[in-house]
């Protein structure tokens, strides 16, 4: 029962830049590779990604290709750094593009999105974490993913400018807590649809 992880950050980074959320939702990955689950880490902004609510945007939208991806995991993260204590841009945009394929079906008329897991990565150095949590787990529990408990791990220095998690937070004990808490809830829930989809009944679209 091969399980797929796929992480979407959302840092604002380019190329090869260090990013503190991508050091975070390593120490996800690192559990779920352990556990024999495949897991990828896709950086959004090495992609030409448009605007929209939709699951295409047209000639040089390279969306697409990152959905590809998407219908083939089973188990979605999206890690933000945090702005302003909001997500980042990049995971509005990404959670719109997601919206815009929401009423896509599967071969059992249910949402696309449905029998996946999903969670969410957070850093920082300020307030914020929560909500911005929140904000991805209600998208994506909105669109049709499943959020199992404790599927919000986060790390956020000191008020104001200051170590980031790379340099600070990798011996946080409260981080590491729910890094463990987060990969295994979400494998747990995921092998589970795996033998128990959720029923048609009463929620297929077509």
């Amino acid at each position: 029962m091969k399980l797929k992880a796929l992480i979407l950050n959302t840092t604002l980074k380019y190329g090869d830049e260090q990013s503190n959320t991508e050091g975070l939702a390593r120490e996800v990955m690192d559990i779920y590779k352990q556990k024999e689950v495949e897991a990828e880490i896709v950086r959004l902004n090495d992609y030409n990604i448009k605007y929209g609510i939709t699951d295409d945007a047209g000639e040089g939208d390279e969306w697409p290709q990152v959905f590809e991806k998407v219908k083939a995991a089973d188990i979605v993260l999206i890690g933000t750094p945090l702005w302003l204590g909001e997500k980042s841009s990049i995971a509005t945009l990404a959670i719109e593009r997601l919206y815009g394929s929401s009423s896509f079906t599967d071969e059992n008329g249910q949402s696309i999105f449905y029998n996946k897991v999903g969670g969410v990565i957070v850093t920082g150095n300020e307030d914020g974490a929560k909500h911005a949590a929140a904000s991805v787990l209600y998208g994506l529990s909105h669109i049709g993913f499943t959020i199992p408990p404790n599927v919000d791990a986060y790390w956020v220095g000191e008020a104001g400018p200051g170590p980031s998690y790379i340099e600070a937070g990798q011996d946080n004990d409260f981080t590491k807590k729910h890094v463990e808490m987060l990969a295994y809830n979400t494998m747990h829930l995921a092998r589970m649809f795996k033998e128990t989809p959720i029923p048609t009944q009463g929620n297929a679209l077509e």
